[in-house]
C-alpha cells in the first residue's frame, strides 16, 4: 500500500497567555490548543496542521514563539523557539541552554546571579516575566542571554513541564534542574527552602 501524501497547512497566532497560578496557567494553554484545527483529508491528501503561536516579544524586537505539533510527545506538547536565537537563525533553547547559561553568568557574577534566581523563583510562581523585570532592573550581565529573554523562555518551559508532566511536580522538575545545574545539593539549604516554599 503506498504511503499516504501529506500536505500541510500552517497558522500563526498572537496569543498572550497571563494567569495567577500553575493550574490556570496549564488550563488555559490546553484549552487554545483544542481551539487549533484538526488535520483533515481533501482531494485525496492527508493534510497536517501546524501552528506557530507567538507568545513573548523581546525589547530588540525578537519573539518568543511556540510550535505545535512537536515530534517527541504527541498529543498537546509543544516547544519554545526564539527568532534569531543564534547566528540570526531562529533557535529552540533547551534545557541545557538554560543551564549553560546560567552556569556563565554564575562564573561571572556570583552575587548578580543570585538576583537573577530570585526572578526566576517570581516567573516560577506564575508572575509575568515583564513585571518581574520591573522589580529587579539591574540583571545585566555580559555573558550569554539577556536576563528578559531568558525568564520569557523560561515561562513558556514551566508551563511546557507543567503540561507534560502535570501528575508530577511539572515545572517543580525543571527549577530543581536548575539549581542542580549550579551546584547546588540535595542538602544545600537553597534546595531545602525551595522545596518548602
Amino acid at each position: 500500500m503506498p504511503k499516504d501524501e501529506k500536505k500541510s497547512e500552517f497558522f500563526e497566532i498572537d496569543w498572550k497567555l497571563k494567569g495567577n497560578s500553575r493550574k490556570e496557567l496549564r488550563d488555559a494553554a490546553v484549552k487554545k490548543f483544542l481551539e487549533e484545527k484538526g488535520g483533515y483529508w481533501k482531494s485525496g491528501f492527508k493534510y497536517v496542521t501546524k501552528f506557530k503561536y507567538f507568545v513573548e516579544k523581546l525589547n530588540d524586537g525578537r519573539r518568543v514563539y511556540l510550535l505545535r505539533p512537536t515530534h517527541l510527545n504527541k498529543g498537546i506538547d509543544f516547544q519554545v523557539w526564539v527568532e534569531k536565537f543564534k547566528d540570526k537563525e531562529d533557535g529552540r533553547p533547551g534545557h541545557n541552554d538554560i543551564f549553560a547559561d546560567l552556569r556563565g553568568k554564575q562564573q561571572e557574577d556570583p552575587e548578580l546571579i543570585e538576583k537573577l534566581l530570585n526572578a526566576i523563583d517570581l516567573v516560577w510562581e506564575c508572575e509575568e516575566p515583564d513585571e518581574v523585570l520591573k522589580k529587579y532592573t539591574n540583571l545585566d550581565f555580559k555573558t550569554g542571554f539577556s536576563a528578559e529573554m531568558l525568564l520569557k523562555i523560561l515561562k513558556w518551559l514551566f508551563i511546557e513541564q507543567d503540561i507534560t508532566y502535570w501528575n508530577y511536580d511539572g515545572r517543580g522538575m525543571l527549577r530543581k534542574a536548575i539549581n542542580m545545574s549550579l551546584g547546588f545539593s540535595e542538602d544545600s539549604p537553597a534546595m531545602k527552602e525551595f522545596f518548602q516554599s
